[in-house]
């Protein structure tokens, strides 16, 4: 059985998407927009980039009442999230797990409680 496999969203997407997946029942543009931080963006633009997400097939919304509509994921953040780190994983790393996870043991700057958290959860698989 194949996945399916998901466009990449871009930086402004993925903060509407972040958005959507704060909001359990889904939200109309306003509930959006709340969420960002100042400034706000406009109306118009969460909009576009809803029609954008709903032709990506990330989003879909049910209409309430009048023009307003509740907008809600099709894809969860652990779905695009597992797609994504494949990809990274695929085209950076060689398909290798130890290679990503070597690379940011090496390249962030970890605490001595992260490194013990990747020991245990290393440990347990």
């Amino acid at each position: 059985m194949s996945k399916k496999k998901f466009d990449t969203l871009t930086k402004a997407e993925m903060q509407v998407m972040n958005a959507l997946w704060e909001l359990p029942e889904g939200g109309c543009i306003h509930d959006i927009i709340a969420r960002y931080p100042a400034p706000k963006p406009a109306y118009t633009t969460i909009s576009t980039f809803l029609k954008i997400l709903l032709n990506k097939g990330f989003v879909d919304f049910r209409k309430l009442t009048g023009k307003t509509h509740t907008y809600y994921p099709l894809v969860s953040k652990e779905q695009y999230t597992n797609q994504v780190m494949s990809e990274v994983k695929d085209s950076f790393f060689g398909g290798s797990g130890s290679s990503l996870v070597k690379f940011f043991v090496e390249k962030e700057q970890l605490s001595e409680d992260e490194i013990k958290e990747l020991l245990e959860i290393i440990q347990k698989q």
